[in-house]
């Protein structure tokens, strides 16, 4: 896989509390990822950007809510999220601690 593709296949971190427990518990991270990304593609795009070792990777499509605003009804765009769980020893550290 190439650079560029690696950096697009991660969209960013989903901080939620769900998230947060699983993180400390059982060493699991999770993401928000392109929608064609695929669970290698996340495992080697993980490994890459954070220097850690990735042993399981599990993705879920995330359905995009219905919203209305009056009349109007509308729907947000769907979206790809994936759990990852880091081999014993690493970790990722996505917020400064000072």
């Amino acid at each position: 896989m190439n650079e560029e593709r690696m950096l697009k296949v991660i969209v960013g971190p989903h901080v939620s509390e769900k998230g947060t427990m699983l993180a400390e518990a059982a060493n699991q991270h999770v993401f928000k990822v392109a929608v064609d990304a695929t669970r290698d593609e996340v495992r080697q795009a993980v490994e890459k950007l954070f220097e850690v070792k990735v042993s399981s990777v599990r993705v879920l499509n995330q359905q995009g809510k219905r919203k209305r605003l009056g009349r109007s009804q509308g729907r947000r765009n769907h979206w790809r999220k994936a759990y990852v769980t880091l081999e014993p020893g690493y970790d990722i550290e996505l917020a400064g601690n000072e």
